[in-house]
């Protein structure tokens, strides 16, 4: 299938579903899913090393 076709075909089933839920607005993620993205994001900063890694 074309790109541009499976495309149209995404945008086109996800109005149909915002119509069928009465399209509510989406609310803010909470606190403890924001605080578990900023520890993850945390934590690869600090396993990875900046820089070239020497070779053993």
């Amino acid at each position: 299938m074309h790109p541009d076709i499976h495309l149209a075909l995404h945008h086109a089933r996800a109005a149909e579903l915002r119509a069928e839920t009465g399209a509510r607005p989406t609310r803010r993620p909470a606190l403890r899913t924001r605080l578990g993205w900023t520890l993850i994001e945390v934590g690869l900063k600090l396993a990875t090393r900046p820089g070239p890694v020497p070779a053993l």
